[in-house]
């Protein structure tokens, strides 16, 4: 069996039912972060977490790159637009050259950053709710993001998807 391995830039935080849900499902995930944040898993795939700082894209890239063990055959990203360029810029060389990507954006989505790659973007927004408006739950941002993971691992086209309304 060839072990699939994936790439999660912030995994530990809104991402981590998503990173857990891999890892159930038999993947070697990478998990760059700040801070040290373990994940509840049961499953046959694995995490590794690695120290990082968004502003130094290139030593994430490094410390990632020290523990992939091999190109990553997804990358899944939410990051913040002031950093996003310089860190695609850094991790695209860890990707296989067919690895798919889901970005999540809080706002209007970008142009892809990897244009070589396959880009699924979700997009948040929020959820009406006894006339007013509430946040996506951590469990809504979990189902959005893991469905434009299948999309894109199965090789659907890539695509926008909404969740909820933008405000």
């Amino acid at each position: 069996m060839n072990t699939r391995r994936g790439l999660i830039l912030g995994g530990t935080g809104m991402l981590a039912g998503v990173s857990s849900a891999l890892v159930a499902d038999g993947w070697h995930i990478v998990l760059p972060s700040r801070h040290y944040a373990p994940l509840s898993i049961d499953g046959v795939g694995r995490a590794r977490w690695v120290r990082a700082d968004w502003t130094r894209p290139n030593d994430l890239a490094c410390q990632a790159s020290r523990v992939l063990g091999g190109p990553a055959d997804l990358l899944v990203t939410w990051i913040t637009p002031e950093v996003r360029t310089r860190v695609f810029t850094a991790v695209g060389p860890l990707l296989a050259p067919d690895a798919p990507i889901v970005e999540v954006e809080a706002t209007t989505p970008h142009p892809p950053a990897l244009p070589d790659h396959p880009t699924h973007q979700v997009v948040l927004g929020e959820v009406g709710y006894a006339g007013r408006t509430r946040w996506l739950s951590n469990d809504e941002v979990t189902a959005g993001v893991l469905e434009a993971v299948d999309r894109a691992l199965r090789g659907d086209s890539p695509m926008t998807l909404q969740l909820a309304q933008r405000v």
